[in-house]
């Protein structure tokens, strides 16, 4: 065991909907390698829920299978597969039907096991389960829920999924997941901005030109039928995108308890310039992909996805947006957001750009001061690169080169970094709920997001069309350059 990891406390962790896709793909790999690294072990319990009716033995091979496909082989170990395999077991339960609820065997009433419930369940079942937990008597009040997005497609639907939950498991108990905001390079922007002092005097609009956030997915929508149902702005923009806005431009907190981050993010929230439905046209772009090439490889367009029953759907697979925050640190400084499918590439970056120096002495120069860009990429090939300008070596005069001061992750940290759901799930175990929502933050993003979707689905217009493996419609390049501004896209 590393010296870096401190082991949790013993728990009692119950999965409801144990055989889905969440938990065989992250949920139980990422359990995993927090038992191989010592984080648990056997006196930890990891409790299946699902309506399949299945045994121990049956589940456990399942779990097996799935670290089999999902953990890199180098990290497979038999003897340690064996051992984590040995906390499983199962319950086969239909918490929408009474008459089918089921006893979770292996719950300990000990106070120092830690309890928590994760529901990988669609959100219309949040409330029922919430409800088996406490006539079943399997409550605390020291348990932990956890829930999964979507919450909600709006605010109204997200008060009542809270309001289900509330029922039973007050503010402090509840952990809402994004597991953007469990990835390393994300946590990282904390600590280049606050243990750092080079930054934080020269972040602000009196020397920050403008932000870009990118979230850029090479994958199509599929089959899956719930996206056409949320789309890229309700999938991606309201929770995700809208976290890394926030750990952006957050006020330094007083500290770094779970309240104290929260609270600087709802400042930021409550901060950002309603996008009206006056400003739509201008302030947003949709689009959706048509059939193009993605590495290579000829693919479809989304509509040729799609059922029968919903083609001709207007579901955008791609939004870009300008976001303003009303606050003296950012008043004038742009956040230009976009996030779509079947793009170029899949990459997830922030990119901070200063504005230009106030003067160039370099009048004779070779090639003209470009103004510093600071880049922080968080998949893949996560790190943190300094645009800036430098004297490129050699007689003949002065000319001048943009070069990087680059900070890859792969490079300086040899270890493994840990996926962000094992970070996560052990930080409810930890009752840490600093990289969790909190439901004010949670409803103060609808409340931002409603009016741009009521606009859309007030227009007659359909979303913009633009070719798989391109960066998304023409439309969002107007967007930025209008402005006289482009889109970071080098390396990509």
């Amino acid at each position: 065991m590393s010296s870096r990891i401190i082991p949790v406390q013993p728990f009692d962790y119950v999965v409801f909907g144990a055989t889905d896709d969440l938990t065989k793909r992250k949920l139980l790999p990422a359990l995993y390698h927090r038992f191989k690294d010592g984080q648990f072990d056997e006196q930890s319990r990891i409790i299946g829920v699902s309506r399949s009716t299945l045994t121990d033995v049956e589940f456990r091979k399942a779990a097996r299978d799935s670290i089999t496909q999902f953990v890199e082989k180098e990290y497979q170990d038999e003897k340690v597969i064996d051992r984590f395999i040995s906390t499983l077991s199962y319950v086969s339960n239909d918490v929408n039907d009474e008459k089918k609820w089921g006893d979770i065997k292996g719950l300990r009433d000990d106070p120092k096991v830690v309890r928590a419930f994760y529901l990988a369940i669609a959100p219309d079942l949040f409330g029922p389960t919430c409800e088996y937990i406490k006539k079943k008597g399997y409550y605390r009040r020291d348990a932990r829920v956890v829930i999964e997005k979507p919450l909600g497609h709006d605010l109204a639907s997200s008060e009542q999924i809270n309001d289900e939950v509330s029922k039973i498991f007050k503010e402090d108990q509840v952990y809402r997941i994004d597991h953007y905001l469990g990835k390393e390079t994300v946590q990282n922007l904390l600590a280049l901005r606050f243990a750092n002092i080079l930054f934080e005097p020269i972040w602000n609009s009196a020397h920050i030109d403008h932000v870009q956030i990118t979230v850029a997915e090479s994958v199509g929508a599929g089959t899956r039928g719930y996206y056409d149902e949320s789309g890229a702005l309700r999938d991606m923009i309201q929770n995700h995108i809208i976290q890394l806005l926030c750990l952006v431009a957050l006020e330094p907190p007083a500290s770094d308890a779970a309240n104290a981050l929260r609270d600087e993010k709802l400042k930021v929230l409550r901060s950002l310039k309603p996008i009206t439905n006056a400003d739509v046209a201008k302030c947003t772009v949709r689009g959706q992909y048509r059939a193009g090439s993605v590495d290579g490889a000829a693919v479809v367009g989304y509509q040729d996805e799609l059922p029968e029953d919903k083609k001709g759907s207007r579901t955008e697979t791609f939004v870009a947006l300008k976001a303003e925050i009303e606050n003296w640190r950012w008043a004038g400084v742009p956040f230009y957001i976009r996030t779509g499918k079947r793009l170029v590439s899949r990459a997830s970056e922030i990119v901070i750009q200063f504005r230009a120096i106030p003067h160039s002495m370099f009048d004779h120069a070779e090639g003209a001061p470009r103004p510093n860009r600071l880049v922080i990429r968080i998949q893949p090939d996560e790190g943190v690169k300094l645009l800036m300008m430098i004297k490129d070596p050699g007689p003949g005069g002065m000319r001048l080169r943009e070069v990087p001061l680059n900070l890859s992750f792969a490079q300086t940290f040899t270890e493994r970094t840990p996926e962000a759901y094992e970070r996560l799930l052990l930080d409810v175990i930890r009752g840490s709920q600093t990289l969790f929502m909190r439901r004010d933050e949670l409803e103060a993003a609808w409340m931002w997001v409603d009016p741009i979707r009521e606009a859309w689905d007030a227009a007659t217009d359909a979303p913009q069309p633009y070719t798989a493996g391109t960066w998304g419609p023409t439309g969002a390049i107007a967007l930025i350059e209008r402005d006289g501004r482009t889109w970071h896209e080098d390396g990509h």
